[in-house]
């Protein structure tokens, strides 16, 4: 006797998207190598007070460049959507997300009132511009001729209203589903505010002396 096969459908499973912006992933980490070696230069060449104020100048401004260049990311799971700012982590499950914006930054909304900028998809004016100027060639050159349709194809969009769109579309997956509801959490990044504190504390005790 046979037995009959389960007739419940696997869950559709969806692969993560993360989002960083590339230009300032590649300018933080010239930053940081460019303070760390004029840092390791003043410690190993300079006085007691210069190796004390470089000690303190770095532990100021490596976390500070970190947070704002490589620290930033977005990331899109079927479930929830997770923000990594410079100062804050929020994770938003997919149902409380409201909506997701980009006029001059882009910024997502959640229920209760809550609004967070997404420091890793910025906007860029002049890619809206350059976008809009290939959008109007585009539908210039593809107009119907003979009464016929033409097919102008997918509309050159800027990247941060392309990530919003894929954004959207995830959300609108998503929402409906038990395991994305939930309440938005945010926590803050220690690793970041008390060796900043510390630094700029130092600073100032070191500019007092």
């Amino acid at each position: 006797m046979t037995r009959p096969e389960p007739s419940t459908s696997p869950r559709p499973q969806y692969a993560e998207r993360s989002y960083r912006s590339p230009a300032a992933l590649v300018g933080g980490a010239l930053l940081i190598l460019l303070g760390l070696w004029l840092g390791a230069d003043a410690l190993l060449r300079g006085t007691a007070h210069t190796k004390l104020t470089a000690l303190f100048a770095l532990l100021f401004g490596v976390p500070l460049v970190f947070a704002f260049s490589l620290r930033p990311l977005v990331r899109a799971s079927e479930d929830r959507l997770l923000v990594r700012n410079p100062f804050r982590t929020i994770t938003l499950p997919w149902a409380a997300v409201e909506e997701l914006r980009a006029h001059f930054s882009a910024e997502v909304f959640a229920s209760g009132g809550g609004k967070y900028q997404l420091w890793a998809v910025p906007v860029s004016l002049r890619q809206r511009k350059k976008a809009a100027r290939q959008a109007s060639r585009g539908a210039g050159a593809k107009r119907p001729r003979f009464g016929l349709d033409a097919d102008t194809g997918p509309v050159p969009k800027a990247m941060a209203d392309q990530t919003l769109a894929e954004l959207r579309e995830i959300k609108e997956r998503a929402a409906h589903r038990e395991s994305a509801q939930g309440e938005p959490r945010a926590r803050w990044s220690y690793a970041v505010l008390v060796p900043s504190l510390v630094g700029a504390v130092g600073l100032v005790v070191m500019m007092a002396l």
